[in-house]
């Protein structure tokens, strides 16, 4: 019974010998149909960018970092914060300079501090607004570098040293950017500094105006002692009591005319 067995079942063995040959083949044939993507293509997790468009700039050179470096930089990072907040840090810092270093140097360096209180107050005053607008010029300086790096075309970096100082034309995308930020977040911190400089300036001014003005009075009020008609201190001496006291003294001398 075994040999009709096999002969009845041995057509159905080739039939499906047959069937898994033909899908193997066809599975073969559809996978080497398949489009090969390169390898290259997946490295550095980028798989959609293509290599013109990476930024051969570094992290610490590009203008978007070098932004929110700046930002979040002492003391750069007050022009760009609240304006009430800008102006009482600015406001702090003048007058700790001023009580805490120049009052005592201008109060101990002048003779007579305490018969013209006036003159080393405005002089304190001076220096307090001078330190701030020394200040107030460094943020500045600070804030247009970046600025000017952000609204470029280009960017000016260096790879390894100052040495080898190379140029980067910006994308289309990466200079849109850019210049957005360049043009809403750095020009608003920049006209603020311009503003508060020409506020410091005119203060400044009105203190060396005031100064040169009290100097101006007091030498005004100084008799020479031509003028005065001889060597007199109002109180203290003149010439006729030291005459009358010592006349030694003015031996050769003639005697100032009776009046």
């Amino acid at each position: 019974m075994a040999i009709p067995l096999l002969h009845l079942s041995s057509p159905f063995l080739l039939s499906s010998l047959t069937q898994k040959r033909f899908i193997y083949h066809h599975h073969y044939n559809y996978k080497n149909t398949l489009p090969k993507t390169p390898s290259s293509s997946f490295r550095n997790g980028s798989s959609n960018t293509p290599s013109e468009t990476e930024c051969p700039v570094p992290l610490d050179q590009q203008p978007i970092n070098e932004y929110q470096n700046l930002s979040t930089s002492f003391p750069f990072s007050w022009a760009s914060g609240d304006i009430v907040e800008y102006c009482s840090r600015l406001f702090v810092t003048g007058a700790s300079f001023a009580l805490l270093i120049a009052l005592p140097v201008a109060w101990f360096g002048t003779v007579g501090p305490k018969t013209e209180p006036l003159k080393p107050v405005l002089a304190a005053l001076s220096s307090g607004v001078f330190v701030v607008s020394l200040a107030v010029v460094r943020m500045y300086l600070g804030w247009a570098y970046v600025g000017n790096r952000l609204l470029s075309a280009t960017v000016e970096y260096e790879e390894t040293g100052w040495y080898d100082g190379q140029i980067w034309v910006k994308t289309a995308e990466v200079l849109a950017r850019d210049r957005l930020l360049g043009s809403f977040s750095v020009k608003p911190v920049l006209s603020r500094l311009k503003y508060t400089l020409v506020t410091l300036a005119a203060s400044l001014f009105v203190c060396v105006v005031l100064f040169i003005n009290i100097e101006g009075g007091q030498k005004g009020s100084y008799t020479p002692f031509e003028e005065a008609g001889g060597r007199a201190i109002p109180g203290v001496y003149n010439d006729d009591s030291a005459r009358s006291f010592e006349p030694d003294a003015f031996c050769g001398e003639r005697a100032p005319p009776e009046s």
